[in-house]
């Protein structure tokens, strides 16, 4: 494997000695390069230049009681944009580069009859426990390491929303289906309606220590 990595035999994303590559195919070890730079603030800020990715930092909010923002940036969005950029850890970020480039995109390509140009998000930062429990753990809301997409809107001005169109048998539907799925690619942790009633109007994104697609 060293040898193959010292001579370019692999492809980027499948040579698990390579730093991330946003510009090349999501490949056997995308998803372990992503995850390598929640622990390497500079490298994951030199993947997002190298890719031409426009994310200005944000000024570092010290962490107390679990919440704060450190090494965080400020993402709009590419083709498809945000409102407003938002603050999210950097691994959120590229990971967020890599599911709208091949998952959101080619769901919206797939399903319906034009492209995706915004993004409806619920927020990011929030310094609180999973579901608000008092006695639970800190979310990876409360360090910005997490993002939930309430719906989108295509530039014919069409709204898809997951609060009216998930589980339907249309175009919208299984455009929100293939979102879901392709996301999981791409982040440590993916939830939505089918996974509870408080997921019901949005898609939960993040890129924390632990694994789950529902």
């Amino acid at each position: 494997m060293w040898l193959a990595h010292r001579q370019g035999w692999l492809p980027p994303g499948d040579d698990p000695l390579a730093r991330l590559d946003l510009d090349a195919a999501p490949g056997l070890f995308t998803g372990w390069q992503l995850r390598a730079l929640r622990d390497d603030p500079a490298a994951c800020r030199a993947t997002l230049k190298a890719a031409g990715i426009e994310a200005a930092p944000v000024p570092n909010r010290p962490l107390a009681g679990g919440c704060g923002l450190v090494d965080a940036v400020r993402y709009g969005g590419e083709k498809a944009r945000f409102r407003q950029p938002v603050a999210m850890t950097c691994a959120l970020a590229a990971a967020f580069v890599l599911f709208e480039r091949h998952a959101l995109i080619p769901a919206a390509d797939r399903e319906l009859t034009s492209r995706i140009t915004r993004i409806e998000d619920l927020g990011t930062y929030n310094c609180r426990n999973i579901g608000h429990d008092p006695g639970g753990r800190r979310s990876e809301h409360a360090t910005a390491n997490a993002i939930d997409l309430a719906g989108f809107v295509t530039a014919g001005g069409q709204r898809i929303g997951v609060k009216d169109d998930w589980g339907r048998k249309t175009p919208e539907g299984r455009f929100l289906a293939r979102v879901r799925d392709g996301a999981c690619r791409f982040f440590a942790v993916v939830l939505g309606p089918d996974y509870n009633a408080a997921h019901a109007d949005h898609l939960h994104l993040d890129m924390g220590p632990f694994s789950a697609c529902e």
